[in-house]
């Protein structure tokens, strides 16, 4: 067995978002994927991953929580 096995993962991360607010994460040396910006949070996947748990707290796209809260004002 190899010191470093190839299971420890040594990449640096960054926490992204897209128009809709969802979240997710991507190697920080790469340039983000179209329609995702940089949500301001670095580190290991697992820092980014339990940092996407405390500030992604409704699933539900942007665009579907506007239309809930339209329907919900007119009943």
């Amino acid at each position: 067995m190899h010191p470093m096995s190839d299971s420890a993962d040594t990449t640096v991360y960054k926490v992204v978002v897209n128009h809709e607010e969802q979240y997710s994460i991507w190697p920080a040396d790469r340039d983000n994927a179209l329609g995702w910006k940089d949500a301001g949070k670095q580190g290991t996947k697992e820092e980014c991953l339990a940092y996407i748990k405390e500030v992604w707290t409704d699933m539900r796209p942007l665009s579907l929580r506007k239309k809930m809260e339209e329907a919900a004002k007119k009943n």
